[in-house]
């Protein structure tokens, strides 16, 4: 049985954190220090967002039509996917992106740091459904340290006799002024899986523009990513261990309304309009082969400055 509000603010709140409960049952861990605020989802240990205290807008978007309900992913925030990423291999049934973003975590630890930052700790809570997808022995952890930065740790350690192999990312979505004028830099001469385009191989040629539907993984990189924004006047920099993919994801116009949860942006422009899916993953090419008894971390560190 899950935790309530009650029970986890009584073990774990601490100055600048505490729990509560929504109408949906669902319970959300809210984070305010000195350098920035965030609220976190324990289903899916969904981070929903962030904002440094030195930024008028938040870093991390969350969709005004997000839905919360148990079992349901939030569109929005930083979506933990794993053990796969994109449809599972043989299992159709099996939902898009894994399971780890719709079931319950548990609080494992929480404290204040001698740098002013806020650190939770989460772990995967394995049931009946989980392992029917996943018969493997292993544990997922989840950690998030909130201030000026954002970082996040995801740490699986295979328990099992053999080697695992996994797919992930962190499907986080970034808020901007607007999707057809950012840059994300970092990827120049990257190869990378056009979706938008059947899964052609393709070359990134200078920064990553939008100017349509954009779905690609770009493979066999480790770099740090700079979103531009020129109407927000900021930099969004990603920057990644552990990771190998990265993501640039934004719907446009006809799949965001098919979507459904994006909602109004400014000047009655699409919601998506407002936000950049960066993600940084292992995939395709770059899933993990962890070995029995050893650990894999995706570590990220999300950070904003004026342009």
């Amino acid at each position: 049985m899950s935790d309530t509000a009650q029970t986890l603010n009584e073990r774990f709140a601490i100055p600048g954190l505490s729990f509560r409960a929504d109408a949906s049952g669902l319970v959300f861990a809210d984070i305010d220090n000195a350098g920035g605020t965030a609220t976190l989802c324990l289903q899916g240990a969904h981070l929903t967002t962030w904002r440094p205290k030195d930024q008028a807008e938040p870093v991390v978007w969350l969709s005004p039509l997000a839905k919360y309900a148990p079992g349901k992913s939030i569109r929005g925030g930083a979506p933990v996917c794993w053990p796969w990423f994109g449809p599972h291999a043989t299992e159709s049934g099996f939902p898009g992106h894994g399971f780890a973003r719709t079931v319950d975590w548990k609080v494992i630890g929480a404290k204040a740091l001698d740098s002013g930052e806020t650190q939770i700790r989460l772990l995967l809570a394995q049931n009946d459904a989980t392992r029917a997808q996943w018969p493997r022995a292993t544990r997922l952890e989840l950690t998030a340290t909130v201030g000026k930065t954002l970082r996040i740790d995801l740490t699986t350690t295979n328990l099992d006799t053999e080697d695992i192999v996994i797919g992930e990312a962190l499907h986080t979505y970034f808020h901007i002024g607007d999707i057809g004028r950012i840059q994300v830099l970092g990827l120049e001469g990257s190869e990378f899986v056009d979706k938008v385009d059947g899964g052609a191989r393709k070359t990134q040629a200078g920064p990553v523009t939008c100017a349509g539907e954009v779905d690609r993984v770009y493979v066999n990189t480790a770099a740090e990513c700079v979103i531009v924004d020129p109407d927000l006047k900021r930099r969004v920099r990603v920057a990644k261990s552990g990771s190998n993919s990265t993501v640039v994801w934004t719907p446009w116009t006809e799949k965001a309304e098919k979507m459904g949860d994006f909602g109004p942006g400014r000047a009655n422009q699409g919601g998506w309009r407002e936000m950049v899916c960066v993600e940084s993953a292992n995939a395709l090419d770059n899933v993990v082969s962890v070995p029995a008894g050893e650990a894999h971390t995706l570590t990220v560190v999300y950070s904003a400055e004026a342009l």
